[in-house]
């Protein structure tokens, strides 16, 4: 199944996608698709359901992030092969984690704002986990169990607030519009392989990043377990999982994200994101009602 969450900013629905590709409403069955709407049971109903006997979706909807009240969106850093060489890194021998800021989250196709004075903000397409089950202290052999499924991250970076700034990562990785997800949440009996999907991103119309998941160094079932033993994953949290080679920072000069900058990119049967980018001055965050809803 493909699900979707539709409509302004802060009041979206929970959608499926038809057979036509066309965005059913499930407003009806469950309120959001956040935590327990996610459970195998859940899932399970909504397998069960005809698309078509659900309301369509009206026409020209904006996408939100296609999961919503995310709790936990956990990182990891430097997890392709490739990447880890470009940047000249050493392939790190446990996961890299950290956190980018739930409140962060947006749609696939909405504005990304570059931080006010921000010089160095860079894109990364990743995919994303989705959680489906309360998961604590499980084995790699059974991680997959726990997964609901899968979807498009742009995990957008401000390299100087991540490296040159002291401290950890996450300042780098959790401003304002700093994580698309969607355009839908691909449930996992429609990915039988996530260690086999080729991945791009383009700048402008430039191809920047040409990867696949086959270059992870540590793969979907080893990363879910290794955070179960760290801390309790629930249903909802979202885990992105690193990049391919072709990030601007790893350019010979480096290559930065400007205003009117529009960047698109796209996974294997997970569908494609396009976002513009706008300084922070063109649009300041909407405090009015939080970001959390997304």
């Amino acid at each position: 199944m493909k699900l979707v969450r539709f409509g302004e900013d802060g009041q979206e629905k929970p959608g499926i996608i038809d057979d036509q590709g066309q965005i059913r409403d499930l407003s009806n069955v469950l309120p959001d698709l956040t935590g327990a709407a996610l459970s195998p049971e859940s899932l399970s109903r909504i397998r069960n359901l005809d698309p078509s006997t659900l309301p369509l979706a009206p026409s020209g909807q904006r996408l939100g992030s296609c999961v919503g009240q995310v709790r936990n969106f956990i990182a990891i850093g430097l997890n392709y092969a490739d990447h880890a060489a470009e940047t000249g890194a050493p392939i790190p021998a446990e996961p890299i984690v950290f956190n980018k800021a739930p409140s962060c989250i947006v749609g696939p196709n909405d504005n990304v704002i570059i931080p006010r004075g921000s010089q160095k903000t860079d894109w990364e397409v990743e995919l994303a986990i989705v959680i489906g089950s309360r998961a604590s202290y499980v084995g790699a052999n059974e991680a997959m169990d726990f997964v609901a499924g899968y979807c498009i991250c742009n995990d957008v970076s401000e390299r100087e607030y991540q490296l040159e700034r002291g401290g950890t990562w996450t300042k780098g990785k959790g401003c304002p519009t700093f994580g698309p997800l969607g355009p839908w949440l691909v449930t996992k009996d429609e990915i039988p392989d996530p260690q086999n999907l080729s991945m791009w991103l383009d700048v402008n119309g430039e191809r920047m990043q040409t990867g696949s998941t086959k270059t992870m160094i540590f793969n979907v079932a080893k990363i879910v377990s290794y955070l179960s033993h760290f801390m309790i994953l629930e249903p909802g949290d979202v885990i992105t999982t690193g990049t391919p080679p072709g990030v601007g920072m790893a350019m010979k000069p480096p290559r930065y994200l400007k205003s009117g900058d529009e960047v698109s990119l796209g996974i294997e049967g997970l569908g494609e994101q396009r976002q513009r980018f706008v300084a922070f001055e063109e649009s300041p965050p909407d405090t009015s009602k939080g970001r959390h809803g997304h």
